[in-house]
């Protein structure tokens, strides 16, 4: 039979649509745009986003804040140093014969009188310097709670002066004494135009007794921060006998007095746990009750004057301790750090001493104070400190320098030498770093 032909239909077939390269071009276009425009839009909400998302996730960190240190060659001249001598320095003259520049001193013999109008002349200016660093100086009060006899609650207040150190443009930082605000139930601080604001501890160091408080900038008025200053802590290592001072804060327990007098004396020194303090005494009469700041003639800070009992007072006249000395401790307080603590009290063995009474050099530990990490670990009176973490110890400057760059908890290694039945001995001792409270 012949093959019967399929329908005409059936072998059709179906062509493919020409590509139509303009609209294929046209959507590429489009597909980018989109692209473009959502990265862009996401940029934008992330970046108005990130600093209100990222503080939940990530808290920042308080600003750090730093304080210069000092040496005794900062900005030191002539007449910043004893000279045995009441002289005053004239400008250079000039050597002709030998071409030469020498400098010369004058002798002024010729004496003239002071005058009562000379003298209150001077007092008025000293107590210029005063009341412009008043601004820099506040009222702390510590609010305790209590019971009386009757078993009924009161309210105690305790207040000592404090000094504002800085500003981390988040915190306004103040310096006073950790005894009014012990175990308080709240922190007060008043400023020079009467306001008050609540503050809170950041840290305190229990050698010394100073605390460093903080304000939240935000919080003080307009009004206020106009009022108030910053205080510039000075170089108190060029202190000299009979220079000029001003003593504020509450020197007799009376808030914003101004006392003004004479350096007499800065040859003192106070041991304490850890660390030993050069001590300015002057003229200026005081009490138990007093504590403040002690000003040069430029306006700045150069000492502190302590209730503390730590510090080693006179019975009537102000003693501070040389700020440049403490400088450090107050920033490690400012920026929250505890204080590392060890525990001996300790004094350098010079080589004149190491001669003549046949000790090696070092640090002679005087006392290993009872539950100090130092008793704990070994150490003994008597023994003298040579190195630690295998750095050499010669001064108590040195085996400072060194302890404040260890923190609570870190592991240091000390040498001593230690006197034997004929002769000193090496040994050593690792101690683990903690904080005096």
């Amino acid at each position: 039979m012949p093959q019967r032909e399929e329908p005409h239909f059936i072998r059709e077939r179906i062509k493919d649509k020409p590509l139509n390269k303009r609209k294929v071009l046209q959507k590429g276009i489009a597909t980018v745009g989109y692209a473009i425009l959502f990265g862009f839009v996401s940029c934008l909400v992330f970046c108005v986003l990130k600093p209100v998302i990222e503080p939940l996730f990530k808290p920042q960190q308080d600003p750090q804040f730093e304080i210069p240190k000092d040496t005794l060659a900062d900005n030191t001249t002539a007449d910043d140093l004893p000279t045995g001598k009441n002289t005053q320095k004239a400008d250079a003259g000039v050597d002709k014969k030998a071409g030469k520049s020498e400098q010369q001193t004058v002798y002024i013999t010729k004496k003239q009188t002071m005058t009562l109008e000379d003298y209150q002349i001077l007092q008025n200016q000293m107590y210029l310097i005063g009341n412009q660093v008043n601004r820099s100086i506040v009222t702390v009060t510590g609010v305790m709670e209590g019971m009386d006899i009757f078993d009924s609650p009161y309210e105690a207040q305790g207040q000592a002066s404090g000094l504002i150190i800085g500003n981390n443009g988040k915190e306004l930082l103040i310096l006073t004494e950790y005894e009014v605000i012990r175990e308080v139930k709240a922190i007060r601080v008043t400023f020079i135009n009467n306001d008050t604001l609540e503050a809170e501890l950041k840290k305190y160091d229990a050698n010394t007794g100073i605390a460093v408080l903080a304000v939240p900038v935000q919080k003080i008025a307009e009004e206020t921060q106009e009022k108030i200053e910053v205080a510039v802590l000075g170089n108190s290592l060029r202190l000299r006998q009979g220079k000029l001072v001003v003593a504020l804060g509450s020197p007799l327990g009376t808030s914003y007095s101004i006392l003004t007098g004479n350096i007499t004396s800065v040859a003192n020194t106070i041991t304490t746990e850890d660390h030993n303090y050069t001590v300015f005494t002057t003229n200026i009469v005081t009490n138990n009750r007093g504590n403040g700041v002690l000003v040069n003639t430029d306006g700045e800070v150069i000492g502190l004057f302590l209730k503390s009992s730590n510090i080693q007072k006179e019975p009537n006249t102000l003693t501070a301790v040389s700020i440049s000395e403490l400088k450090e401790v107050i920033e490690m307080l400012s920026n929250g750090k505890h204080i590392p603590y060890i525990g001996i009290k300790g004094s350098t063995v010079t080589e004149t001493i190491s001669e003549e009474y046949d000790i090696p050099q070092g640090v002679y530990i005087k006392e290993a104070v009872m539950d100090s990490p130092a008793m704990t670990a070994g150490l003994q009176n008597g023994d003298v400190i040579v190195a630690m973490d295998g750095r050499s110890i010669q001064t108590m400057a040195d085996y400072e320098q060194k302890l404040l760059s260890l923190k609570k908890g870190d592991e240091v290694k000390i040498t001593v030498n230690r006197q034997g039945t004929k002769e000193y001995k090496k040994y050593t001792c690792k101690i683990e770093v903690g904080v005096l409270r």
